[in-house]
C-alpha cells in the first residue's frame, strides 16, 4: 500500500523535474535488473538478447512469461502500418493526460530548463538511441490525439533505427510509409493535429491496454499485437522462446514422419525422444547442438 500510495507523488514530482523520473526512482522500479544501464538508469538488455528476439514468436513468449507470473504484459489490437514487420528493442515510454493549464505552463518551463526544445510531445524523441522502441500511453485519444507525424516519425526514426506504440493515434499514414524501416502499432489513424494533451511523465512505468510497461523493458511486437518482456527475464525468456522453435521443428517432423505420436511429443520426453532430439540437432546444419545436461535442464521445469 505504501509503494501505490507513492507513485502518485512519484509522478507530480516528474511533472517538477520536467517529467522525466530520477534515476535512483528508475533503478528501485527496475531492481531486479543486474547488468549494466543506460545513464538515464534503463536497463540495458544486451544487443545479442534484442536480435535473438526478432526470430522469436509472440505467442511462445506470452506463455513463457504466464508461467513466470506475469500476466499483465500483452496488448492487442492495434493498427499497424506493416503488420508482418516486426518492432522489437528496449522501451522508452511516456505518459500523456488531457491538458491542465496550470499544470501544463509549469511543465513547459521546466521542460525548457531542462533543455528540451520544441512542443512537448517531440521530448521524449530526444531521450532515444539506437535500438530504442518509443512506447507512449495517450489514454487512448484518437480525434486530436496524434503523437506523431512524418515529421516526428522521421525523427524518431533518424535516433532509434525502429518504431513506436503508441496508446493514441498518428496522422499521416502516407508520409510514414515512406520512411523505410520504420513501423508503427497505434490505436488508429487520423488526419487532426494533436490538442488538449500534455507530456506527464517521461521514463515513468505506463499502462498500455492491458499491459504494464516499465522503461528499458523488452517490446515484442506481431501482427497479433505487442508483448513487453521485463528487463530482468529478456535473456531467459528469449533463449526458451528460441529453443521452443527447434523444439516445435522437430516435433513436426517426427509427426509427420509418424515416429512420434503428438501425444509424445506434447508431454513430458521420455529418454528416447531425448536423444532422438539430440541426434536430429547434430544433423541441423548452422545450429550449435545441446549437450544432454542443457537439454534435460530446458526441460526441467517446462511451464510451456
Amino acid at each position: 500500500m505504501k509503494f501505490l500510495y507513492f507513485l502518485p507523488l512519484l509522478f507530480l514530482s516528474c511533472w517538477l523535474r520536467a517529467q522525466t523520473i530520477p534515476r535512483e526512482e528508475l533503478i528501485f522500479l527496475t531492481a531486479e535488473w543486474k547488468g549494466e544501464r543506460f545513464a538515464d538508469g534503463r536497463p540495458k538488455i544486451p544487443d545479442a538478447v534484442i536480435e535473438q528476439a526478432r526470430t522469436v514468436s509472440l505467442d511462445d513468449v506470452w506463455t513463457i512469461l504466464e508461467g513466470e507470473g506475469y500476466h499483465c504484459q500483452f496488448d492487442g489490437g492495434w493498427k499497424m502500418i506493416y503488420d508482418n514487420k516486426p518492432i522489437v528493442g528496449r522501451a522508452v515510454t511516456a505518459m500523456f493526460l488531457p491538458s491542465r493549464p496550470d499544470v501544463e505552463v509549469h511543465m513547459k518551463e521546466r521542460g525548457q530548463q531542462k533543455g528540451f526544445k520544441g512542443n512537448s510531445n517531440s521530448w521524449p524523441i530526444q531521450q532515444l538511441s539506437k535500438g530504442d522502441v518509443y512506447v507512449a500511453d495517450g489514454f487512448g485519444k484518437i480525434a486530436d490525439g496524434t503523437l506523431i507525424g512524418s515529421t516526428l516519425g522521421n525523427a524518431i526514426y533518424a535516433r532509434s533505427g525502429n518504431g513506436v506504440v503508441f496508446n493514441a493515434a498518428a496522422r499521416d499514414l502516407e508520409g510514414l510509409k515512406e520512411i523505410e524501416g520504420f513501423n508503427a502499432l497505434v490505436r488508429d489513424w487520423d488526419p487532426s493535429f494533436l490538442k488538449n494533451v500534455m507530456l506527464a511523465g517521461l521514463n515513468v512505468p505506463i499502462r498500455i491496454g492491458r499491459a504494464v510497461v516499465l522503461p528499458g523493458d523488452l517490446v515484442l511486437t506481431s501482427s497479433e499485437g505487442v508483448v513487453f518482456v521485463p528487463a530482468h527475464l529478456a535473456e531467459k525468456v528469449i533463449g526458451i522462446a528460441a529453443f521452443i522453435q527447434v523444439k516445435d521443428q522437430f516435433g513436426f517432423e517426427m509427426v509427420k514422419a509418424g515416429k512420434y505420436t503428438p501425444g509424445e511429443i506434447d508431454n513430458n520426453w521420455t529418454d528416447a525422444i531425448r536423444e532422438a532430439f539430440l541426434e536430429w540437432q547434430h544433423k541441423q546444419a548452422g545450429k550449435k547442438p545441446m549437450t544432454r545436461q542443457e537439454l534435460d535442464k530446458m526441460l526441467e521445469k517446462r511451464t510451456w
